[in-house]
Formats: structure tokens, sequence, C-alpha cells
């Protein structure tokens, strides 16, 4: 006989043998991420005890991943139903007059170019990067059904935006094979997803496995690393110039696509901030001195990397940015995502240099934005224009 077995836990085939399935219940509850077999839920089987809100765990729980309700944590059923309302699709952006901008040699200058190139060749790969480490990794681990929804959202917002980079590569009619190998070949993009893959391969090794304070702790990391470092921090140098180039009636479709994608980054910010905070809450041994130490230590290799990558796509000054500009900006984040999950800032107080990129992620705030006005995200890929 076959039980129906999937485990949060694990990366096993959803069938086994009946006999693996000992243990599987303890007190009555299932196990983390069990499913209740076939015969359990048949008549006149044993009956399983219902999942209630207080039994719920972002980590270890020991309640059945499938039931969504009762709901424990609305928050992140919240940042779920805001991110279904805001979806957006990339052809819905006209890319005319960037390509007529590109095609004209007088159209940019060459350090835009190289901007442009720049950030397409690190964005490309980073959210397929991103998704994976949802898809094969984080998402095993959290045995909360609410968090595990947004993830599911979270994966596919990381192939529109995947998506989106291609479409103005296409679009630019840009030498792919350049752009798409960018982080084999540019050491300032491949400096960054080094720093990455560590913490990607950790999470989505088939072993591993939470339950110990020592890979509850690598799986905290982890989550920190992409939620304050890569979505939060490492995607900030590029966005700040796309948008930028598009304040000064530049690339425009691109810039347009850069702020519906920084506004998804956002989100993804806030939740993991919000996951990490909830782990924080319900696990506070893992949160221990050396290990708060470790992590100070990431966030200011991660500011190093960024920097670097600043210098090396605008080694002069260009839009009125200049390099220098971004690593006050860079210390300026970084004290503000250590401040969410309650580390010790690492820099001086600093003032944020480009106070008009808090605008950008206002979802609700009517603006004029590159001569068309966004009045806000409208769901089943209906943009509403003035």
């Amino acid at each position: 006989m076959l039980s129906w077995n999937e485990t949060a836990n694990s990366a096993q085939p959803a069938w086994v043998p009946a006999a693996s399935d000992a243990g599987r219940t303890v007190a009555g509850r299932a196990q983390p991420g069990m499913i209740p077999s076939p015969a359990d839920a048949a008549p006149g089987g044993p009956p399983q005890e219902r999942v209630r809100a207080e039994d719920k765990r972002i980590i270890n729980g020991h309640t059945d991943v499938n039931q969504l309700v009762p709901l424990k944590y609305k928050w992140a059923w919240d940042k779920y139903l805001s991110a279904c309302a805001n979806h957006w699709m990339p052809q819905e952006v006209n890319m005319a007059r960037d390509i007529g901008l590109w095609k004209d040699p007088r159209g940019l200058t060459e350090d835009e170019r190289r901007i442009v190139r720049r950030n397409l060749g690190f964005f490309v790969t980073a959210d397929s990067l991103a998704a994976n480490n949802i898809v094969l990794g984080t998402y095993r681990h959290i045995t909360a059904p609410e968090c595990r929804q947004f993830l599911l959202r979270q994966a596919f917002e990381e192939a529109i935006h995947t998506h989106a980079y291609q479409y103005i590569v296409e679009s630019l009619g840009l030498d792919e094979a350049e752009i798409f190998n960018a982080y084999h070949e540019v050491p300032s993009i491949r400096a960054k997803d080094e720093f990455l893959i560590p913490f990607i391969d950790t999470l989505t090794d088939p072993s591993f496995r939470t339950g110990t304070a020592e890979a509850d702790q690598a799986l905290l990391r982890s989550l920190i690393v992409f939620a304050c470092l890569m979505e939060g921090l490492f995607f900030y140098v590029g966005f700040t110039q796309i948008l930028a180039l598009g304040r000064q009636n530049k690339m425009t479709g691109a810039a347009e696509q850069y702020q519906y994608i920084l506004r998804d980054e956002s989100m993804h910010c806030n939740f993991g901030i919000d996951l990490i905070n909830q782990i924080k809450l319900e696990n506070p041994a893992l949160w221990t001195a050396p290990f708060r130490e470790g992590i100070r230590d990431l966030f200011a290799r991660a500011v190093e990397l960024e920097y670097r990558y600043a210098e090396d796509t605008m080694p002069t000054g260009v839009l009125g940015l200049n390099a220098p500009m971004f690593k006050g900006y860079l210390r300026y984040i970084a004290n503000r995502r250590c401040q969410q999950i309650g580390v010790e800032p690492l820099f001086e107080a600093t003032d944020n240099p480009f106070p008009w990129m808090s605008e950008m992620t206002d979802l609700k705030k009517e603006r004029n934005f590159f001569e068309t006005r966004v009045i806000e995200y409208q769901t089943g890929g209906a943009l509403s224009w003035e």
C-alpha cells in the first residue's frame, strides 16, 4: 500500500511506501509538512486532529502545510493579496522610444550605454538565482501555509522580472550572449553572485534539514542574506541608475519596468524581514550574540561588493551621479536593514542622498512618471493611465 506524503523539509518523491510513515504523527498531529494518507482520511480510519492556528509555526511546524486556514500569520496573507493586486506584464510597456534612442548614435553617451548593459548583465540572472532559492530551497523549509502562499507569488514575480530584462534586451537588439554571460565574465557582477551562491546551496541541498539550532541558524542566515542583502541592497545601485535615466526622459520604457520591479522587490524585502522577525520571535535561542555579529560581517561585505559594482558601472560621473554618492546611499540602506531585523547598525548615521527613490516604491501615489501618470497597479494585466 502507498501513502501520499510530502514533507516541507524533504526532497523525497511524493509517493513512498506506507512503511516509511512510521511515527508520522505525534499525539495525533501530523509531522512537519506531512499530508494525511488516504487511508487515514477514509471513514473508519483513525481520526486526525484539526489544525489550530496557535499550533502553526514558521519553521519546524507540526501541522498540515496544506491547510491554509485557520490563518495565524495574517500579515503574510495580506502581503500575498497586495502582491496579487500589483500584477503587471513586461509587454504592456511600450519600448518604441527606447529603441529609437538606443539606435541613435547621439541618443545616449557611452557612459549611459555602459550603465544599461551592466545593469541588464546583473539583473538577467539575479532574479533567476532568487527564484531558484525560493522554489528549490526556502519553500521546502517554511511550514506556515500563509507564508508559502506569498513565496509562490514571489517566485512568479521573479519570473516576470527575468522576462522584463529579456524583453528589454530583445527590444534594444543587444548581444544576448554578452548580457546573459555577464555574471561569468564581469568581475563586479560575478563577485556579487559568488557571495550569494553558498547561501543558495545551503537551502537547496537535498540533505539539509531544519530542527537543530545549527540548521535553523543556517536557514535564518540565508533568509537574511536574500531579503536584506540581495533584494534589499544588491539591487539598489542598478535601480537608482536606470530610474535616474528615466527622470531625464531617457530609456523611459526600461525605467518604467524597473519602477515596477523595484516596487515588487520592496514588497519581497518587507515580507522577508517580517518572516525573519517572526522566526526570531518563535525561536529566540537562535538570535545569539555571535550569530548577530556574523550577520553584521555579511552586511559589511555586501556593502563593499555593491560599492565596487557602482564604481564599475560608472567609472566617471554621469546622470548627475557618481560612484562616491553611492557609498553614502549603501551605508544608509545597510543601516536601515540592520535596524529592521534588530542588528546594531554598521555605520554612522547618514542621510539618504536619493530621497526621490523612496517615492518610487509608493504603490498608490499619483505622480508624473516619464510623461505618463501611473494611477495605481491594476489586476488582470490592465494598467490604467491618464
